[in-house]
């Protein structure tokens, strides 16, 4: 059997790592997660093309850049995207439309649980636990304040 993830991994490896960088911002942390999300992988997943081994790759690199950054305590803010091309003006309005809404229209467990896993970055288990919530429940109130704050940025033009 063609080994399809490897061969994805050495072929696209610069673009993974890069990819990884502009999430760390450390080409050694980069490169180490690059490794570990390929450790995870490899062995465990079998994919049956080219292309299907190159967004695996590319999902668990990003992820793992993610896991990275939330296990160093590095939760992205505002300050994150200074250095990005953009109206910074427009960054700050969304960012405040978003904190309004997120105020405004979710629910106190949904503005809890938004608020530990992205800005804090704990886990969806961490957050259960602390209140007192099966797993499924926390996944399914996150997706569902998702869902309303994703239709609620496309509903205002």
């Amino acid at each position: 059997m063609k080994d399809f993830l490897t061969e994805a991994f050495i072929r696209i490896r610069e673009r993974l790592k890069a990819c990884s960088g502009a999430i760390l911002r450390d080409n050694t942390s980069a490169e180490d997660s690059l490794q570990e999300a390929f450790l995870h992988l490899w062995g465990r997943y079998q994919p049956n093309s080219s292309r299907q081994a190159e967004a695996l790759l590319h999902t668990a690199v990003k992820n793992e850049a993610i896991n990275v950054r939330r296990r160093k305590k590095e939760v992205p803010y505002r300050g994150d995207y200074a250095d990005e091309p953009g109206n910074s003006a427009e960054r700050e309005d969304l960012f405040l439309w978003l904190e309004n809404t997120i105020d405004k229209e979710l629910n106190d467990i949904q503005k809890y649980i938004i608020r530990r896993h992205e800005y804090e970055g704990a886990t969806l288990d961490t957050i259960a636990k602390e209140l007192k919530m099966q797993a499924p429940a926390v996944r399914k109130q996150l997706s569902r304040a998702r869902i309303l704050l994703k239709e609620k940025y496309h509903g205002q033009g």
